[in-house]
Parts: C-alpha cells; structure tokens; sequence
C-alpha cells in the first residue's frame, strides 16, 4: 500500500512557477507508476502527468506539455511537479496518485493524495 501527501501548492501570478512534490510512503514506491491530476471547481479530474517507475519515460497533457515537468526520486520516495508559465486555467486542485500501469484514466491510478491547491491570479 501506497500513502500519498502532496505539497508545494499556492497562489501565484500567470505567467510564475510553481512546484510541486508529493511524498510517499510505503515499500515498493519504485514499482509504482506516479502522477499528477488536477480538478477545476465543477469540472471532473483530469490527467496532467505522469512518470514510469524507473523514471525513464514521462508523459503530458496536451493542455500542460512544453510548460510543466514531471520527475521522481525513487531513494526519497519523492515525485515532484515543475509547473511553468502558469496560467489562469492551471487554476485547480492538484492531486498525486500511483498506479501500475502507464495510463492517463483516473480509474488505473489505486492510491490518490488529499491535494494542494493551485491558484493562478491573471
């Protein structure tokens, strides 16, 4: 099993940074594909990212790639979220979850974080 605390959310001006980190516990971190959604007030969960177990491979939204970057440290049992030239839209909560397959569908993803908030003032 799996528990998830993510950190580092806040408010920032459009066009700033954030990052995000999200710190696990438990054993088998390494063998657990990690990533971040979001959730908008009225809107569903969305995929943002996500990145392989070893780390090797990374995969974005549309809506987010080129802008934010998704890493992990299997040692620290950390993965994290660089959020860059923030928007107005980025605005929601953010969550971290793990999954056993590289996938994008909430429903693949077994454990979830309680979220940070992120909020972009334009």
């Amino acid at each position: 099993q799996v528990q998830l605390v993510e950190s580092g959310g806040g408010l920032v001006q459009a066009g700033g940074s954030l990052r995000l980190s999200c710190a696990a516990s438990g054993r088998t971190f390494s063998s657990y594909v990690m990533g971040w959604f979001r959730q908008a007030p009225g809107k569903e969960r969305e995929f943002v990212a996500r990145v392989s177990n070893n780390g090797a491979r990374a995969y974005y939204a549309v809506s987010v790639k080129g802008r934010f970057s998704i890493s992990r440290d299997n040692a620290k049992k950390t993965v994290n979220l660089q959020m860059n030239s923030l928007k107005s839209e980025d605005t929601a909560v953010y969550y971290c979850a793990a999954g056993r397959y590289e996938m994008t569908s909430t429903s693949e993803f077994d454990y979830w974080g309680q979220g940070t908030q992120v909020t972009v003032s334009s």
